[in-house]
């Protein structure tokens, strides 16, 4: 929104405000008289006003109390007043090229530094653009903050300029939505509001800020239309109304107020359900742990997670945000044949770990074996456990805590070495045969295998990988190594696409040091190839390898033999590395031409990198069967 919007705003504020007065104002007004009207002017007490200060600093004081270093945005005139004064407190200010690519960032960092993330976009469809981001960080458990300009106090449902009705919309989004109707307001609401969002299940919250509340008072006064010396009976009604309306909105706005973190709730399992956990695993021969994203969440350390979890040595799938936990090549980490382990378990232990599609709603797991369910989430613990499974123990509380502490109760305990034998060697004979397939011959294009497993071999130890895409992107799950703990990002449960250039923006912060790869499928890329124009502006590389089949191939796979049509499926082999260059980047064609080049390109890639500047690898892939009878989504 442009200055001048901001000014139209303000005079509809003072044009549509006098309807609001009505006519039972009218007779209140001529019942008391002019008389007991200046007494009632001189029993408001005075707004003491620092013309220095505005709503917009109180919300960067905050942030600055939780430890916030970075704010992303897409610019308008209703929140104007927050980005400056944020940028005036040291917090960074970046600016995308979407909405929801502020979100994905905000709910990266919150992913990669354990505090809130932040985004701040105007109203109406800066907010409704936001939607999508928002309810993947609720399916993730990722604390989110959204900010969310709004129409003035006086013209909300009136009419106004970009004026809908936000809290309604992120109700069923959000653990925590609220309005601020006045100054005062601010520092209190957004501290409830991020103490919310990262107590019990993480997860985001919305506050939304009428343009009035921002603003300096000296500028609201004047915009509303308020004369000081009103001649006439109606003017002075005027007058009158505006006034008790703007001393409301401004009383006690300065005053002194803690902006500290609020203490933060995490539900900790008992000291009881401890023991019967190191019960049941030291009864059991065939154990095996399923971690999910969770397992990432504070006051556990990832790295002292993967500390206890060795110690505890019992075989260990990873997913979501937990991949990479255990480093490059753990010899407790299976990364192959999760079904045939969980058919012959007789504990699994569900860390994090939801019985959703990716379990089969419950049905994956032995209907024999003893099962431990931990989650923050007392719905996401229970998750289908009416239909296709039933826990032995369901604990709601902290799952790298309960982790935690069966290391320190499990002193000695040493894992059946023989189960242990069996699964690393199926996981070993699964990626042998995985490697194999590299020397396929594809079509005329590169065999997408082999370009996974050379990047593999150049990904550094300090490097974080963004997944966005369908098909390519679940090849590269099954290839691609993240080297540490929180040095893997994927959508989680939603399966969204077009969080690349955002997650990406968000890790490359919280990692300025750290090597980011995007891998995206050539259809998702189109949500956010935008956003190297902001990796340009603000100086933060990254680089993106993109599997270009010309297809949206996850669904074609599926489509195509049972309907016999690819309508809507097919893309074209089109040169977007030029597209990167156009946004200042720097793009690279990998295809048949150049297949002995891969590694080179890589190494040029990682250069350019170094030097500040973001590459695109296009690459034109074949088609395999590498993840036939795999879901479509």
């Amino acid at each position: 929104m442009d200055p001048s919007s901001v000014k139209k705003m303000f005079q509809d504020f003072n044009r549509y405000q006098l309807f609001g007065l009505g006519l039972s104002t009218l007779a209140f007004t001529a019942i008391l008289g002019l008389r007991k009207l200046g007494l009632f002017y001189q029993w408001r007490h005075k707004v003491e006003m620092n013309c220095k200060k505005n709503g917009g600093d109180l919300v960067a004081e905050v942030l600055k109390a939780h430890c916030v270093k970075n704010i992303f945005t897409l610019v308008g005139g209703h929140i104007s007043p927050i980005l400056v004064g944020c940028e005036k407190l040291g917090i960074r200010v970046v600016d995308t090229r979407h909405e929801v690519t502020s979100v994905f960032a905000a709910d990266a960092v919150a992913r990669l530094s354990g505090t809130i993330g932040v985004a701040a976009v105007t109203a109406g469809p800066g907010v409704t653009n936001t939607v999508t981001a928002v309810k993947n960080a609720q399916m993730a458990e990722s604390p989110v903050l959204l900010l969310g300009g709004a129409a003035a106090t006086l013209l909300k449902g009136r009419g106004s300029l970009q004026d809908i009705d936000q809290l309604s919309l992120f109700k069923s989004l959000c653990k925590f939505s609220a309005t601020v109707s006045s100054v005062k307001e601010i520092v209190p609401t957004l501290r409830k509001a991020i103490q919310v969002a990262q107590s019990g299940t993480p997860g985001p919250v919305f506050v939304e800020f009428p343009i009035d509340v921002l603003y300096p008072y000296e500028m609201v006064k004047r915009e509303m239309g308020m004369k000081d010396s009103g001649k006439g009976l109606f003017q002075k009604i005027i007058n009158w109304y505006l006034q008790n309306h703007l001393n409301n909105l401004f009383s006690g706005a300065f005053e002194e107020r803690d902006t500290s973190p609020l203490q933060v709730n995490i539900p900790l399992p008992t000291s009881a359900q401890v023991q019967k956990c190191v019960e049941l695993l030291s009864k059991a021969k065939k154990p095996v742990f399923l971690l999910g994203s969770q397992v990432t969440l504070p006051p556990i350390p990832a790295e002292n997670l993967r500390t206890a979890l060795e110690s505890i040595g019992v075989p260990c799938f990873l997913g979501g945000m937990s991949r990479g936990l255990l480093g490059k090549k753990s010899p407790i980490q299976m990364r192959q044949q999760r079904r045939d382990a969980l058919k012959e378990a007789d504990l699994i232990i569900l860390a994090g770990t939801v019985c959703d599609f990716r379990l089969g709603y419950g049905r994956s797991l032995n209907k024999r074996a003893k099962i431990i369910a931990v989650n923050r989430s007392k719905e996401q613990l229970m998750k289908n456990s009416d239909m296709f499974w039933k826990p032995t123990l369901a604990i709601q509380g902290d799952a790298a805590t309960l982790i935690s502490r069966l290391s320190d109760n499990l002193k000695g305990y040493k894992c059946n070495p023989e189960w242990l034998d069996t699964l690393r060697e199926r996981d070993e004979q699964k990626e042998s045969a995985n490697k194999k397939k590299c020397d396929e011959i594809t079509n005329q294009h590169l065999n997408p295998i082999k370009l996974l497993h050379l990047t593999d071999e150049i990904l550094p130890e300090d490097s974080i990988i963004v997944a966005d895409g369908g098909d390519f992107v679940g090849t590269a799950s099954y290839i691609l190594r993240p080297r540490g703990p929180l040095r893997w990002l994927d959508p989680g449960a939603f399966g969204t696409l077009g969080v690349g250039g955002g997650f990406a923006l968000g890790a490359k912060l919280c990692r300025p040091d750290s090597e980011v790869w995007i891998i995206y499928g050539d259809g998702s890329l189109g949500f956010s190839v935008a956003e190297f124009d902001t990796f340009t502006r603000h100086k933060l590389p990254v680089i993106a390898l993109v599997g270009n089949d010309a297809s949206w191939n996850q669904i074609a796979r599926e489509q195509v033999p049972m309907f016999g049509s690819s309508v809507a499926c097919d893309l074209s082999f089109l040169s977007y590395n030029s597209v990167a260059e156009g946004f200042g980047g720097k793009g690279y064609q990998l295809d048949r031409t150049n297949e002995d080049k891969i590694t080179e390109i890589f190494k040029k890639a990682q250069a350019e990198s170094k030097n500040g500047r973001s590459v695109l690898i296009n690459a034109f892939i074949g088609k395999t069967n590498f993840r036939e009878g795999s879901i479509s989504v």
